[in-house]
């Protein structure tokens, strides 16, 4: 029998924020395209940087491999990959296809670069988790530490930010990617989030092969206090890559294409 071959889906695999997480990338360009050139980002440099949404990939080509899945554990069906799944205009075609057919609750991990346009809040509020990237607190760190497009700018993602958490009543989550360049803003970045009151707040490193060197356990541990300390009272959960969680054994469908979106493991 002919081994399939995966194009879209990758995974799954085990995650410490969403269990056993199979993806979906609904850009799948031959590189990597982007409203951000991140510093640390595990796949590389961004070959496309753009924040103009078009349909990349088309909703049936999406399907199909859903339909062809194995029997395989799946939490979450995630969409994330090699770039920003916002930028795929027909989201939240892909999702609505997605639910009327599986069980498993889907998840969009997002950079937070457009989401002050409606029609992004619309496709996530789709969703049953969404994860919001939020590493800077000004314009002169969001040009350090993501590197945006030309037309990005750190006021229309706090704004959308603040308008999405209004819109959207499921499980909403920040992840904060720190590096050497942004440890010092951690209080700033917490008050900042606060005021978006999400659900959680994940602090993160970057813990495979990248441009840049992770931070230590010891600074990631006085970080997440200072997020605790700062969110005392207010409901929201913070948790960090460091913390003891237990991964779950996944074997990936298709290792190539995994690597491709996330990076080689350490």
């Amino acid at each position: 029998m002919k081994k399939r071959k995966w194009k879209y889906i990758y995974g799954p695999v085990p995650s410490w924020r969403l269990g056993s997480s199979l993806g979906i990338d609904p850009i799948s360009g031959k590189g990597k395209i982007c409203s951000f050139d991140c510093v640390y980002c595990q796949v590389g440099r961004t070959k496309k940087m753009t924040a103009r949404r078009k349909n990349y990939v088309s909703v049936a080509n999406i399907m199909n491999e859903i339909n062809s899945l194995p029997k395989v554990s799946i939490d979450y069906i995630t969409f994330a990959g090699a770039g920003e799944p916002t930028l795929a205009k027909n989201l939240d075609k892909m999702i609505i296809a997605i639910r009327n057919i599986r069980k498993e609750k889907i998840a969009v991990i997002t950079n937070s670069s457009i989401i002050h346009l409606k029609e992004v809040r619309n496709a996530l509020c789709l969703s049953d988790f969404v994860l919001l990237k939020m590493d800077a607190c000004s314009e002169s760190s969001l040009k350090e530490i993501n590197r945006p497009v030309y037309g990005i700018k750190i006021k229309n993602i706090i704004n959308g930010l603040i308008k999405f958490r209004a819109e959207f009543s499921k499980k909403l989550a920040i992840q904060v990617m720190f590096v050497d360049k942004n440890k010092d803003l951690a209080k700033d970045l917490a008050v900042l989030i606060k005021t978006v009151k999400p659900d959680e707040i994940q602090i993160n490193t970057p813990l495979r092969p990248c441009a840049v060197t992770p931070l230590t356990k010891a600074d990631i541990v006085k970080i997440k206090n200072e997020f605790v300390r700062i969110c005392a009272h207010s409901g929201i959960k913070v948790i960090s890559v460091y913390d003891s969680i237990e991964k779950k054994e996944v074997k990936p469908i298709s290792s190539p294409q995994t690597i491709r979106r996330r990076g080689k493991p350490i």
